[in-house]
């Protein structure tokens, strides 16, 4: 069997993008989408991204499988990626072009920008322990700068989901965090029944923040469009950042708008095409 595939990137965060518009069902299984995403004997990549046909009166549906298999709500970086992909299938890569695509966190909106940027409305953030989902608080209130003990150490995190879990943590410096060895034990905490997201902050200014992340799924990765906008509603949350912000990432910048005027958040940042190939099972 072969399989047709385009590689884009979003600040380093890597896709395998696969034409899926005539099923339903994704093409490949995950233990499939594994051996893709195997960056010795495989394609490599933090994901593989289905582009589907559209559901409810959406123009598309997006699928992914992470680099183990899992298969998460919904993907910031990603989403910006699919719809350059969609573009690129359809011939038309005009700046203003959006679409209204179906994920398993419900419709999100990318419109095209140019020089290869892409404006997503990622929709309004839950906050309720019980939405994102968390056992930390009770079940119909915010986790805010609640104490968590990982790795020997209390650390104070703000929860947010942005369709998907995010544990968000301030630190003093972000490149002092050992993340390879905690990022896993955030991820598989106890009280977080659907595993998280963990995002440690270093705030340089209000309006502009620096990133590193570890995936649930995937691991420490370049960057993550929505633990950058779980992170500015975390530094709204609890006064340290600006509603508009620019999020610093390994792999570069993105900016994020939490909206005080629709509640909803914005993020514009790049998506590029790497290269197209054949992938044979």
């Amino acid at each position: 069997m072969v399989i047709e595939f385009t590689k884009y990137h979003g600040l380093g965060n890597d896709f395998i993008l696969l034409d899926n518009r005539h099923r339903s069902e994704p093409l490949i299984s995950p233990e499939v989408a594994v051996q893709m995403c195997d960056r010795h004997f495989g394609i490599g990549a933090d994901g593989v991204i289905f582009a589907l046909p559209g559901q409810d009166g959406t123009d598309y549906a997006m699928r992914i499988f992470n680099s183990d298999g899992s298969e998460p709500e919904m993907c910031g970086n990603g989403i910006r990626c699919l719809a350059r992909f969609i573009a690129q299938l359809e011939g038309t890569e005009a700046a203003g072009k959006s679409y209204r695509i179906h994920t398993l966190a419900g419709v999100i909106t990318p419109r095209l920008e140019g020089d290869e940027q892409v404006t997503v409305d990622m929709g309004t953030p839950q906050l309720t322990a019980a939405q994102i989902p968390t056992t930390l608080g009770n079940p119909d209130e915010k986790v805010i700068e609640q104490s968590l003990e990982v790795a020997g150490k209390s650390w104070l995190v703000t929860c947010v989901s942005m369709g998907n879990p995010h544990c968000i943590t301030f630190v003093e410096n972000t490149d002092a965090i050992a993340l390879e060895t905690i990022g896993s034990q955030f991820e598989r905490h106890p009280v977080f029944p659907q595993r998280t997201n963990t995002e440690f902050i270093q705030v340089i200014r209000p309006d502009y923040l620096k990133m590193r992340v570890w995936e649930r799924g995937a691991g420490a990765t370049l960057a993550c469009g929505t633990g950058a906008c779980a992170s500015v509603v975390a530094g709204v949350l609890t006064r340290r950042s600006n509603r508009l912000c620019t999020v610093e990432l390994p792999g570069g910048c993105l900016k994020i708008h939490w909206s005080e005027t629709d509640g909803r958040v914005y993020m514009t940042g790049s998506a590029k095409r790497v290269f197209s190939g054949s992938y044979f099972i």
